[in-house]
């Protein structure tokens, strides 16, 4: 049907073109037609892996999961806070292990059923269930049973801690206290989905079934799936359902799967795209120069960095990857290959990330790099074949993988070679640990370290390391069960500090979000988180 819509719309357009015989008429771009109809053309970095909230993990789809469903809670992107989106109310027990949410009268999805809190309920129990295998379940684990019984140590899902008293109340009792609950209610993997539509496809325990195709795909927020045409486009039509469906200016959003940032640029260029994903970095100063009113350099909580296959030698030895991170120049990187556009990482976590900064730093040391590999077996290199490093195909990972290739090469006399890869690749090779090193990149989910520090413990479903570290995984407990926050963030810090020292990974640059923007775009706030609220983006000429 929106193939068929799209040929109809071209033939008006013809037609009055014809008729008219204007010159200005052929000179419209897409960008500026797509005003009048209150159409959002967007540039979205990849194409999609899914779009099941549970099962996807790259930001480039959950970008437009945030179009198609809504959770309990929203991230405000002035403040990176947690506001109301399909609940309107939430309270902790005085002890903090119990919280209520309330939702909103007359919550529907999309195809027009009431949606009520068991929905909630049985979606947790979905991504939960251990024959799924959603490798973002552990964000459920606050909740009280949740570990266990995604372990498999019980299949019982009345011992999760969540119920449902009413259809508007939905009760989450926890195994201790966590005062970020409602910002974590707010991301992809705690969205509904609907448990009647997913048993109709046969997808309750099922990745990969037809539930998230047009026509099929039934969410709860403010846009609905009209379109998925592979690795050209992805259309969203506003939804009549939503319960705030009066306040939403926009009428479609068109996602462009590209993941070349050279092309997406000649394409704003061309006023095919009002935002684009993201910006070569070499016309970062151009733009500035000439067009400061369309380049945006936001903030961004994300982190870049190496992964190591601890399962393959020499990654095993913790000297080894110790010694490779202290043989990069992350200050050389950030000035001379990212252009400034990017701050070096000396720690895994983000600085000013919900009052905290990591004390523990990886700074450049040849000699102790040396020392570290000489012990380990390898003086000067020898003994370790050529290795290879996967990398991601944008503009910015080969190239930093290039520097360090170098770095390597003179300071340690290690070789290996680059492999680039397409992001789907990219990922399921770090995912089944198919791979020797690969370049990587975490963006928070929340404003908290743990977002990040958490991503390493024994068995968590975005270790995709190989490393389990008992010792690791005890000060991430030792925080959890901290008696203070003061208490919790200095466990953090040991937990960091230890983290960097073992090495499965070493950080290389921090985020940033450097990408171009028509001035017609109303309502496209800096967003720390990353994440937009359509709801409130409009166009005006």
């Amino acid at each position: 049907m929106a193939n068929g819509s799209s040929l109809r719309l071209a033939v008006v357009a013809l037609g009055l073109g014809l008729l008219t015989c204007t010159a200005e008429a052929k000179r419209e771009t897409p960008v500026a037609s797509a005003v009048r109809s209150q159409t959002l053309l967007l540039g979205n970095g990849a194409e999609p892996e899914d779009l099941d909230p549970q099962v996807v993990t790259a930001y480039s789809d959950q970008n437009i999961l945030i179009a198609l469903f809504e959770g309990l809670t929203a991230i405000d992107e002035k403040t990176s806070a947690p506001v109301a989106a399909a609940a309107t109310s939430w309270e902790a027990s005085p002890d903090g292990l119990t919280w209520t949410f309330h939702l909103r009268d007359g919550l529907r999805w999309s195809n027009g059923e009431a949606l009520t809190a068991d929905d909630f309920v049985q979606s947790w129990q979905r991504i939960l269930t251990p024959a799924f295998g959603a490798e973002y379940a552990n964000l459920l684990y606050p909740i009280k049973g949740a570990e266990p019984f995604n372990m498999g140590s019980t299949s019982d899902p009345s011992t999760l801690g969540v119920t449902a008293p009413d259809e508007r109340t939905i009760r989450i009792v926890l195994e201790r206290p966590i005062p970020y609950l409602p910002a974590l209610v707010a991301q992809p993997p705690w969205f509904p989905v609907n448990p009647r539509v997913l048993d109709h496809f046969g997808a309750t325990a099922k990745r990969s079934t037809a539930w998230t195709r047009p026509g099929n795909l039934v969410g709860n927020g403010p846009f609905i799936l009209d379109e998925w045409t592979p690795n050209s486009r992805i259309v969203v039509a506003k939804n009549p359902n939503y319960w705030n469906a009066d306040a939403v200016t926009l009428r479609q959003i068109v996602f462009f799967p590209n993941e070349s940032p050279d092309t997406e640029e000649k394409d704003f260029r061309a006023g095919q795209l009002h935002i684009t994903y993201s910006l070569p970095l070499s016309k970062i100063e151009a733009y500035r120069r000439d067009s400061p009113d369309r380049l945006r350099v936001d903030p961004f909580l994300q982190t870049f960095f190496l992964r190591f296959n601890t399962k393959r030698p020499p990654f095993d030895d913790a000297r080894v990857r110790r010694a490779l991170s202290l043989a990069i120049n992350r200050d050389l990187i950030a000035r001379r290959v990212l252009s400034g556009g990017y701050p070096p990482a000396h720690s895994l976590t983000p600085p000013e990330c919900g009052g905290y900064t990591a004390r523990a730093q990886v700074d450049l040391d040849l000699d102790q790099a040396r020392k570290l590999l000489a012990a380990a077996g390898f003086p000067g290199g020898k003994g370790i074949k050529p290795f290879e490093v996967q990398v991601r195909n944008d503009e910015v990972q080969p190239a930093v993988m290039e520097a360090i290739q170098a770095m390597w090469a003179k300071a340690l006399g290690v070789r290996m070679t680059i492999a680039t890869v397409e992001q789907k690749t990219w990922i399921q090779n770090q995912q089944t640990l198919n791979y020797d090193v690969s370049t990587a990149g975490w963006a928070g989910d929340f404003l908290d370290p743990v977002t990040f520090l958490d991503l390493f413990v024994t068995g968590g479903g975005n270790n995709w390391t190989g490393w389990a570290d008992k010792a690791y995984d005890q000060l991430l407990e030792a925080a959890a069960s901290a008696p203070s926050p003061a208490d919790r963030l200095e466990a953090f810090q040991k937990a960091e500090s230890y983290l960097l020292e073992q090495g499965p990974v070493a950080p290389l640059y921090y985020g940033a979000h450097a990408y171009l923007i028509e001035p017609s775009v109303k309502g496209w706030t800096p967003a720390l988180l990353g994440y937009h609220r359509y709801a409130f983006v409009s166009l005006a000429e």
